[in-house]
């Protein structure tokens, strides 16, 4: 693999990196940088292509996985393997099957529609459609947010919220919507703020996220060439890299901007994209 090539997975996982955590939808962005410039698909074919946009999110979940150590060690329970302090459970307490009932509306839908998302929603139009309609639900969600929000830690979500947040994820089945874009405006909506929605946001997103890569991976083993191999492992090096940088800078900024920015950009994005593409 030339040189040219191993570079357009960089800044594919760049796009990924820094996009994934923030409510922009990486995939829209990664589809636009794709088929306006790098075009992937001219040497690694169609849906090799689409499933290195999916595969390369493992990189992004392996920088959660960092960020968040502590709270999936006490979640699966392996405090004492770690040596870590179990946190006291007398009180409200994420737990494990929080995080299954949050999966379960998404998981199920996107098993039943995988194959259509692949084969028709993966283009520059639809992406366009779902940032302009996600950036919509965001600044409706900071309109009617509650000022004093009553969940203001993970630990205070219940299993009700959990599924409700999980419900409104399947909006980001739909690339170019926002998977973070959905289920941050989805808690807000239910009275978290906005910390504590992307908080959950993003150790919701490990499982599910690992999930749709390794099933993607499976069902397109045959496209996984020696040839293609390396831009799929620089892809997901990038990928890590960013991310692991993206998701502290996030967290640290999003109480203080709330959602309506990132929309913003989202209409200017959708805005530009239209009259330079069509």
């Amino acid at each position: 693999m030339e040189f040219i090539e191993l570079l357009k997975a960089i800044i594919l996982g760049l796009v990924e990196g820094l996009t994934e955590f923030a409510p922009v939808s990486s995939t829209g962005h990664m589809i636009l940088v794709d088929d306006m410039w790098l075009k992937s698909t001219d040497f690694l074919g169609k849906y090799a292509a689409n499933t290195f946009k999916i595969v390369i999110q493992l990189g992004s979940i392996l920088a959660v996985v960092v960020v968040f150590k502590d709270r999936f060690i006490d979640l699966l329970g392996l405090n004492r393997v770690f040596n870590k302090k179990e946190q006291a459970k007398s009180g409200p307490h994420l737990k494990l099957t929080h995080i299954i009932v949050g999966l379960l509306p998404a998981g199920i839908f996107g098993l039943l529609f995988e194959d259509y998302i692949d084969e028709y929603l993966f283009t520059t139009k639809t992406v366009l459609v779902g940032l302009l309609i996600g950036a919509i639900f965001m600044i409706v969600a900071d309109l009617f947010r509650s000022k004093n929000p009553k969940v203001v830690s993970v630990d205070q979500i219940s299993y009700k919220q959990a599924f409700s947040v999980g419900l409104i994820q399947c909006l980001s089945l739909w690339p170019g919507f926002s998977r973070s874009g959905a289920t941050i405006s989805g808690g807000v909506l239910l009275g978290m703020n906005h910390r504590t929605a992307s908080d959950f946001t993003f150790i919701m997103a490990v499982p599910i996220m690992a999930g749709a890569s390794f099933l993607s991976l499976l069902k397109n083993w045959e496209y996984f060439t020696l040839e293609a191999l390396p831009f799929f492992i620089v892809g997901f090096i990038s990928a890590f890299v960013f991310a692991l940088v993206s998701i502290r800078f996030f967290l640290k900024l999003i109480n203080k901007v709330k959602l309506v920015p990132f929309a913003i950009y989202r209409i200017i994005l959708v805005i530009v994209i239209y009259f330079l593409y069509f």
